[in-house]
């Protein structure tokens, strides 16, 4: 018997256009022997529309275009599935689900915001549950969490909005913690979106308005010398690891720009860096994983220093999925392929729900 699965796609979220990517590289390797697939599509203003077109339309985002019944989770302890409400607006249907999987990057999605909605039904859902998903979307309490755990991280402070807010002394503060140059970046955002690197006091105060205008908090980190690396954790209590990769770059980080066109970047799968420091990074993104309570996947992100200190960057719970993006690239390198990665995402949240 087929898995009734539920892809949600798109969203409220800077990150929309990276979700639509990636839900439409997943739909287009579902095996179609295992699962019958229902496309919910989230606007960008928050419709949820149920969708069964091509994934060429969602890929040039053109999806919405058309007359798409409204659909909602349903509530009810009777019923787990989609409630349609059909094109004559008087009459609905129900559509049973068997498991949800949210490819939302970012706010809304990622942030524990879909995560809770999903709980409330009752219905597994792919990837971390809604405490884990906040927590590891607000960089401030990452570091609060995996510093009690025991994981290196940057130096940093926080800071909320408001009118009391004095720039000038938060840059002074930040001076007396850490030296130029450092980062700002919003607490709650995905792909570098809002990171500024710092070098002066200009540049400190149009960081901290252009990282307010993502998110009402703030991150300041200091400046990790060294290069970035990454690591996939794939699983619930038994986790396997991926290959660790690393980003060369000719910027000054691996911003939203190159994430995704990798004009001055090249990703290196696995890292060019020492054994010894892969089982090391491998360590890290076990430890972090499990301090941060994840489940189903997650990408750790770190920096090597050119001392070969490794420090935590930031943990992703939902990465990009298209399969040429980091994660399925790291899992394919120790034998998982794309199309065996959805489905044992599948089965890792029907698992939580046993």
């Amino acid at each position: 018997m087929k898995t009734k699965l539920a892809i949600l796609f798109g969203g409220k979220s800077d990150e929309y256009s990276v979700s639509l990517h990636s839900a439409a590289a997943i739909i287009d390797n579902v095996p179609q022997e295992l699962f019958d697939m229902t496309l919910v599509g989230i606007t960008q203003e928050g419709k949820w529309l149920l969708y069964d077109g091509l994934t060429d339309k969602i890929n040039d985002d053109t999806w919405h275009r058309g007359n798409l019944c409204p659909v909602l989770l349903s509530m009810g302890e009777d019923f787990k599935g989609l409630i349609k409400l059909n094109s004559d607006k008087s009459t609905y249907e129900k559509m049973a689900i068997d498991c949800i999987f949210p490819v939302l990057h970012g706010r809304n999605g990622e942030d524990g915001t879909i995560q809770g909605l999903c709980q409330m039904t009752g219905i597994p859902f792919v990837g971390c549950d809604m405490t884990s998903s906040a927590v590891c979307m607000d960089k401030d309490f990452t570091h609060i969490i995996c510093e009690n755990a025991g994981i290196k991280t940057a130096p940093y402070m926080s800071a909320i909005n408001s009118n009391k807010l004095n720039v000038k002394k938060l840059y002074e503060e930040a001076l007396e913690r850490f030296s130029l140059p450092m980062f700002i970046k919003p607490a709650n955002n995905g792909s570098s979106i809002g990171i500024s690197k710092i070098r002066n006091y200009d540049e400190f105060e149009k960081g901290i308005m252009d990282a307010f205008q993502h998110d009402n908090k703030v991150v300041i980190e200091k400046m990790i010398e060294g290069f970035e690396i990454g690591c996939a954790v794939l699983g619930n209590e038994e986790l396997m690891i991926g290959e660790v990769d690393e980003i060369d770059t000719k910027n000054d980080f691996f911003d939203y720009v190159e994430k995704y066109s990798q004009h001055n970047s090249k990703i290196h799968c696995p890292a060019r860096i020492s054994d010894e420091l892969k089982k090391e990074a491998k360590s890290i993104a076990e430890k972090t994983y499990r301090a941060l309570g994840c489940k189903g996947m997650a990408r750790v992100d770190m920096f090597v220093t050119p001392e070969n200190k490794i420090y935590l960057n930031e943990i992703n719970t939902v990465p990009g999925l298209t399969d040429l993006s980091r994660y399925p690239s790291m899992l394919r390198k120790i034998g998982i392929e794309y199309s065996d990665l959805i489905v044992k995402l599948v089965e890792l949240a029907m698992e939580q729900d046993k």
